[in-house]
Order: C-alpha cells, then structure tokens, then sequence
C-alpha cells in the first residue's frame, strides 16, 4: 500500500470514529435531559401547576384547507407529528448502519441481532402471562419489550472511559435493532380501521420516493414534500403515521455524491435529542399520585411492565447473547467481561420513550395508562441503577488489575 493509501485510510478510520464518538455523546446528553423532563413532567401533574399541563395537551391545533384538514390535541400532534420525526431519524440510522455501518456485515450483526431478539421476546412473554385473560390488558404486551438508546446511553456515559467503547457500540447496535423491532410491531400489531382510499395515496406517495432515490435525486426538498404527503395518507389510512417517517428514511440516497442521507441524519439528529424527544417525554410521562394507592403495585399491567423491563429485558438479552457466543456467532465485545456485557443488559430495560409510546397506541382510551406509566417509570428507574452500580462495581475493580 501506499502511503498516499495508507494516509487516506487512516483518515477515514479517524472520520468514523469521530462520528461514533459524536453520536454517543449526543444520545448520552439527551438522556440526561430526559431525565430532567420527566421530572418535571412528574411534579407539574403532582402541583397546582397540573391544570395547566393537562389543557395544554388537550389544545385542539387544526391544520388545512377547507374539507381537508386535520384536527388534533396537541398530545396527538406530538405523538403522531413529532415522534414521525423521530422514526425518521431512526429509518436512517438503520439504513447508515446497515450499509456502511455496525450492522453492515454478519459478524458483526448477529451477536447485537440475538441480544435484541431476547430482550423483545421474553419481556411480552413475561407481560403476557401476568395479563392472560383479559384481552384489554393484553394488548399492551409490547410495552416492556422497547430499550431507550438515549436514556440507556446516558446511564452508561456516567462511567465515562472505565466502560469499553465496544460495549457501547453494542448498546447502540442493540437499541437501533430493538427499534427496528418496535417499527414492525407498530405497523402490524397497532393499526386499525384501514381506509384503502388514504391507503393507495401513500402507496403512490412511496413509488414517486422510490422513483428520487432510482434516479439519484440528491435535493432534500422533494423528498421532504412527498413525504408530508405520505405522513397525510398514513395518518388518514389507519396505520400508525410515523410509519411514514421510517418509509421516507428508507428512501432517503445513501450511497451518492453529497450524501443526502447524511446530511439530513447531521441536522436532525440535535433537534431530535435535544427538542423533540424532551417535548415527548414531558407530554406523556406526567403521572398524577391523587388516589394511587397499593393496590396499583399489585395490577397485572404494572406488574408486566415493570417485570418485563427489569427482569424479562436482563434474562432476554444476556441470555440470548450467552447463546450467540456460545454457538460462535458473534463474540464478546472487545475489552469487556462477562460480568461487564450482564451489566449493559441490565441498562436495556430502559424503555422509558418508545415504551410510553407504544403503551399510548395499547390503550389509546387511557384506561390502563397510569399502570403504564408507573410500570415503565418505576421498571426503567430500577434497570438504570442496578445496571449503572453494576458496572460501577466491577469497573474500577478491573481498571486496578489490568494497571
């Protein structure tokens, strides 16, 4: 090789690492902020301030021309607007990922692939089996079975370097994957009273962005458009309308000369992190205390989810990362222990945004919604400081020797 050569890989190992590191830093420091808008979210529906914030969500916004117009809480427009962002930003991290990045070849997805396949798996079964039998309540069994990477990657970042880069490139792998999962899970399991009508417009909406793509259009705005157009049809069809922001990611150019793809991931990936996920969890994880009382802590719905998250996320994960080591279809992340990867699988109990997403498209009538709340609070709070002391614990202890 030359030197020339060996320069230009050089740096382009560097620009890698550089946008992981950045990556991570910013879903680190979104996580803390979630934690700060949770909390205030918390002690406005606990105070005199509660008044407010329920007539704030429930403020009607309407949006259109005439006949054609959409009319919404403004709770709805944020889960149903906002967090269509969000799911865009997701669809083009799993495209990026899975062309040029840790998902791009099979040694390096199957051991991230399995973890996340357990961590769904065996936190629905575990919902499932404490709600059996009352149909209402089961159809929230895949609440406990979404990872938060913002929130999870902040509970890692407190560790800072005594923590292998490796085991957070696993989390994030895992988290992106598990994302994956709950975009099926919505699409198939959470849409209702189809309308084929607003269905064949997103059809056609998604071949004219195929059609960009097929013809190496590289402008973001025609793709922004039609996808306002497809986000419309969705939303009117009956399936869920952040299905069109993954639609429209998946369509966004990758592989071209000034990379669409990543331009758009670069400016929407602050806006997201540090706007639209922090509106999300201040809208949805207010809990009211009025009335609570314990006969709350013994409700099937709670009891799943917080189960499901603490307990059925560790054995799901650890468990079926064990295996795919084991069986040599992956390896354990370079630098870390056992004791270290049980640790991160603890952290993936932390459903908290997707999981209080999801639990609104459960129970959209908001009759199980306090038991969801308190389930994903109480179930994420607990697989953050079990996981966090974990690795506090054996970290330092493992930095001593290795010195």
């Amino acid at each position: 090789m030359s030197g020339g050569e060996h320069s230009n890989g050089h740096h382009a190992a560097n620009g890698v690492l550089a946008a992981l590191h950045s990556f991570l830093r910013l879903e680190s420091a979104s996580g803390i902020i979630l934690v700060v808008t949770m909390v205030l979210a918390l002690v406005a529906v606990n105070s005199p301030l509660a008044g407010w914030y329920d007539g704030l969500l429930a403020t009607k916004a309407v949006v259109g021309i005439g006949a054609l117009s959409i009319d919404k809480p403004l709770l709805l427009w944020i889960n149903d607007g906002l967090m269509a962002v969000f799911f865009l930003l997701v669809a083009l991290e799993i495209k990026r990922e899975a062309l040029e990045g840790e998902l791009s070849s099979r040694q390096q997805i199957l051991l991230p692939a399995f973890a996340a396949l357990g961590g769904m798996l065996v936190p629905a079964v575990i919902y499932a089996s404490l709600t059996w039998g009352n149909a209402e309540s089961l159809r929230g069994w895949a609440i406990p079975s979404a990872t938060d990477i913002a929130f999870s990657l902040g509970v890692l970042s407190l560790l800072g370097r005594r923590v292998p880069l490796s085991l957070r490139i696993f989390l994030t792998a895992l988290a992106i994957i598990d994302d994956l999962g709950a975009i099926l899970i919505i699409a198939f399991f959470y849409s209702h009273d189809i309308s084929w009508l607003a269905l064949a417009g997103g059809g056609a909406a998604l071949v004219v962005l195929w059609l960009f793509n097929r013809f190496g259009v590289v402008k973001l705005s025609p793709y922004m458009l039609v996808g306002l157009v497809l986000w419309v049809c969705l939303l009117k069809s009956g399936l869920h309308a952040t299905i069109a922001g993954v639609l429209l990611g998946l369509c966004i150019p990758l592989r071209v000369k000034n990379t669409p793809l990543r331009r758009l991931e670069h400016g929407l990936h602050p806006w997201v992190a540090y706007a639209i996920l922090p509106i999300f969890a201040f809208a949805n994880s207010g809990l009211s205390f009025t009335g609570m009382s314990l006969d709350s802590l013994a409700d099937p719905v709670f009891l799943g989810i917080a189960a499901g998250l603490f307990i059925g996320k560790q054995v799901g994960v650890f468990g079926l990362s064990w295996l795919a080591i084991r069986l040599r279809l992956g390896a354990l992340p370079e630098g870390a222990t056992w004791s270290q990867l049980y640790g991160v699988c603890v952290l993936t109990g932390i459903g908290f945004t997707m999981s209080l997403f999801i639990g609104g498209l459960a129970f959209p009538d908001g009759n199980a919604m306090v038991e969801t709340k308190l389930g994903v609070i109480i179930g994420s709070v607990a697989s953050a400081m079990v996981g966090w002391a974990l690795l506090a614990r054996i970290s330092p202890k493992l930095a001593t020797r290795q010195a």
